[in-house]
């Protein structure tokens, strides 16, 4: 019998051989699960197997990825870590990959273009047989992706829209979000409603604002300029905390009014509200405001934050389940399902969370009333109409 200590020798199939009594080629075939193997008999598998593990043996990755050519790993691109959006998405793509054989391998570009070149190259380089670009700040067209194209490694964007660049995508509906967030505070009786725009580079900012003003406009409600604001482009996403501060701060020192707020993200919500707080006013008495996202910290803020939900470890699951049934299409010579989606971009329904910073104020309410749809149907409504 073998005495091992693991830490000065690894085991090896010849070890694994020596001990069973039966040959290298055979052990292989067992622990490979070779074609083959279905000739061996099951006894013999057992004990070969069971010797393996009392000795401790581990299969070599690196052995096995040369010899069948393959590396089972799936790389993932994160624009940003310390953004709680990403995240999220991340804890999706982890749980959606725990049960293969498939190793993640995560790359973080800290929202720099050149970082981001340099991770898909070292991640091409490692032959990864799948990629999921989890995107949220960073911005433009990236080259890089036609050239992985060209390879044919099935690929997803998550966060962002990146059919542009003919690969398929999975976003929240950023339009009928900002639908949502509107018509929840007209329907609580608000009617001086400021609103904190993403940054001009994000579309995500652009569709939300296409949503808010669609209610406005079936509702007869008036957004005042001076009530609009619009966060700067920064890299870092924890900046939007600072945007929202500073961006109240200065509808205050002006002496607008308003009685709810609708911020571009969660973030953006918890720094207005600080800023209101400053200025001696109570959240949801004096001041009803809105997030979007629903990261974390939205439940445990006092008050609770009323938002609008992204199912983002929910985009991530699908995301790796896409790549996943890609490469089993590959294996399979098939091209039905996600691998015969390229380009496309799919929408998923935001859902309303509503919390204790949002509450009724009591106004004149003989306005015209609008018909409540909810958010998933309203968003269907405006693509048929398309």
């Amino acid at each position: 019998m073998i005495t091992q200590n693991h830490y000065t020798k690894r085991i090896t199939l010849a070890d694994i051989a020596r001990v069973s009594g039966f040959s290298i080629s055979t052990v292989s075939l067992v622990l490979n699960e070779a074609p083959l193997s279905r000739y061996v008999a099951a006894s013999t598998k057992e004990h070969i197997r069971a010797v393996a593990s009392k000795l401790g043996y581990r299969p070599d990755a690196a052995a096995r990825s040369l010899r069948s050519r393959r590396s089972h790993t799936i790389g993932i691109m994160v624009s940003d870590i310390s953004d709680p959006f990403c995240t999220l998405i991340l804890q999706g793509i982890e749980k959606a990959l725990h049960s293969t054989t498939y190793l993640p391998i995560i790359m973080i570009a800290h929202n720099q273009r050149k970082q981001f070149g340099r991770h898909l190259e070292m991640l091409m380089e490692r032959r990864v047989e799948g990629l999921i670009l989890v995107a949220n700040w960073l911005f433009g067209e990236f080259d890089q992706l036609a050239d992985i194209r060209k390879s044919q490694i099935p690929m997803v964007g998550v966060g962002r829209d990146l059919t542009a660049s003919r690969v398929r995508s999975l976003q929240v509906d950023n339009e009928a979000g900002g639908y949502a967030a509107a018509q929840h505070l007209y329907e609580l009786g608000h009617r001086k409603i400021a609103v904190l725009r993403g940054p001009s580079e994000l579309a995500d900012s652009d569709r939300r604002w296409n949503g808010i003003q669609r209610f406005a406009a079936e509702a007869g409600l008036s957004l005042a300029p001076e009530l609009v604001g619009q966060l700067s482009p920064a890299d870092d996403p924890t900046s939007e905390f600072e945007g929202g501060y500073r961006l109240i701060s200065s509808m205050i020192e002006k002496g607008a009014e308003f009685t709810a707020v609708i911020a571009f993200d969660d973030l953006t919500s918890l720094g207005a509200i600080r800023a209101l707080r400053q200025a001696g006013r109570h959240i949801p008495k004096d001041c009803s405001i809105i997030g979007f996202d629903d990261i974390p910290h939205a439940a445990v803020n006092t008050p609770g934050l009323t938002t609008i939900r992204q199912p983002m470890e929910q985009m991530g699951s699908m995301a790796a389940k896409w790549v996943l049934d890609s490469l089993a299409d590959t294996k399979s010579h098939t091209t039905v399902g996600p691998s015969s989606l390229t380009g496309t971009l799919h929408l998923l329904p935001p859902e309303l969370v509503i919390r204790q910073s949002t509450a009724r104020r009591l106004v004149d309410m003989r306005a015209t009333p609008v018909t409540r749809l909810s958010v998933a149907s309203q968003g269907r409504a405006r693509r048929k109409k398309r």
